[in-house]
């Protein structure tokens, strides 16, 4: 009889655990595995790949230079993206200072990158996010967001895509970039 009860109060706990987490699911957005993103200022619409495989989201750029500035470290680089909203392709000379430098090893051995920090619009808000600075004309999704990036927009749904639509305006919400945020 005690053990009944016992099993009775572990079904309600799980229970009201299952429902809480329902309730949390409900009220955070839910992204898909790709997604419209655009990239601010220049309010460039692309697809995003959300991969969670990767920690630092990466951004296709071209002609990539690094040079000094005011005792700084900047990245001089080229964007060459299709608007997929418009179909134009936009194409410029981008400054920015570095941020750090990401060591990525693979397959083809250790290669340097250089990281900087960009805003992109998901949904209806504006996240300043580092991204690492590739060549990525070969791959399928110009803008690759990683889980420091994931981990800010709320759930990743992996068997659906474009669940969310860019809207960022003037009165968007910031969320500013947290150096604390050292995600492994």
């Amino acid at each position: 009889m005690h053990l009944m009860r016992k099993m009775g109060l572990g079904s309600a706990i799980l229970a009201g655990l299952l429902t809480s987490t329902v309730v949390m699911a409900d009220e955070e957005e839910v992204f898909g595995w790709v997604e419209k993103a655009t990239l601010q200022p220049w309010d460039i619409e692309v697809k995003a790949k959300l991969d969670s495989g990767a920690l630092t989201s990466s951004l296709d750029a071209r002609d990539i230079e690094i040079f000094e500035q005011d005792d700084e470290e900047w990245v001089r680089f080229r964007l060459k993206l299709e608007d997929q909203e418009s179909g134009e392709v936009f194409s410029d000379q981008i400054e920015r200072p570095m941020y750090r430098e990401l060591a990525v090893r693979g397959a083809g051995g250790r290669d340097e990158r250089p990281v900087v920090l960009l805003e992109v619009c998901m949904g209806d808000t504006i996240y300043e996010e580092q991204f690492s600075l590739r060549d990525r004309e070969e791959m399928n999704y110009p803008l690759l967001l990683g889980r420091r990036t994931i981990s800010h927009l709320g759930l990743l749904d992996v068997r659906e895509t474009f669940l969310q639509e860019p809207g960022c305006g003037e009165n968007s919400t910031v969320v500013p970039h947290d150096p604390e945020d050292d995600q492994s």
